[in-house]
């Protein structure tokens, strides 16, 4: 809008009002009583939804149900609820009429409770089909918390051969891999090698990957 206005000569700010207040009709909106807590546009509803919470705005949550047949543009918004509160969700939810609810096939979901009690409630007809990022969101964490696991031993076992060197008196000299890392290091620089797919994986990603025991196909 400031760049608009700069381009005409006008102010910013008197333009900026003046478009809300007289020219877009946000007054007259018909969502105007309700649009920081709710919006909802049954029109755009389709046989496969996608519902999901997130972070707009300093740190609100909201919980958003789109129409995946609009793959991303126009009519693609069915429904944004501020919260993740279920009965919240769902009580806005019902304010479609039950007869375009019903023709909802299939929900892509996470895995969280409220998000399954949702879908339940407000489309019956639906089978739910559990988000594939969520899935491997999961998978993701666990490697990530067996690497961590693995690499709080690895200190562990180097730090007590350096003890023991020292009491022998002798220098101590790490086990170092064909690629050049210690043991210690493999594990923390493996942290990338499980994060991306192996066909962003780097040469030197891949020879980790290999130390580690995921062979790259």
């Amino acid at each position: 809008m400031s760049l608009v206005a700069k381009w005409n000569g006008l102010n910013g700010r008197t333009l900026e009002k003046q478009y809300k207040e007289h020219l877009s009709g946000f007054r007259e909106w018909i969502h105007l009583d309700h649009c920081e807590d709710w919006l909802l546009f049954p029109e755009n509803m389709g046989p496969r939804l996608s519902i999901d919470e997130t972070n707009l705005s300093n740190g609100e949550l909201y919980v958003v149900v789109t129409n995946k047949g609009a793959r991303g543009k126009k009519g693609v918004l069915v429904a944004i609820v501020k919260g993740t509160k279920a009965s919240a969700v769902s009580e806005v939810l019902m304010k479609i009429p039950m007869a375009i609810r019903v023709k909802v096939l299939e929900v892509t979901l996470d895995m969280s409770h409220a998000m399954d009690w949702i879908v339940r409630e407000c489309f019956p007809n639906s089978k739910k089909v559990t988000d594939r990022f969520h899935a491997r969101q999961l998978v993701s964490d666990a490697l990530q918390e067996m690497r961590v696991k693995e690499r709080w031993k690895a200190i562990d076992e180097e730090n007590e051969l350096i003890h023991k060197c020292r009491e022998k008196k002798t220098g101590y000299a790490p086990l170092v891999y064909s690629n050049g890392d210690t043991k210690k290091q493999l594990l923390a620089r493996g942290r990338y090698v499980l994060y991306r797919p192996q066909s962003k994986w780097s040469e030197s990603q891949k020879a980790r990957a290999e130390i580690l025991g995921a062979k790259p196909k």
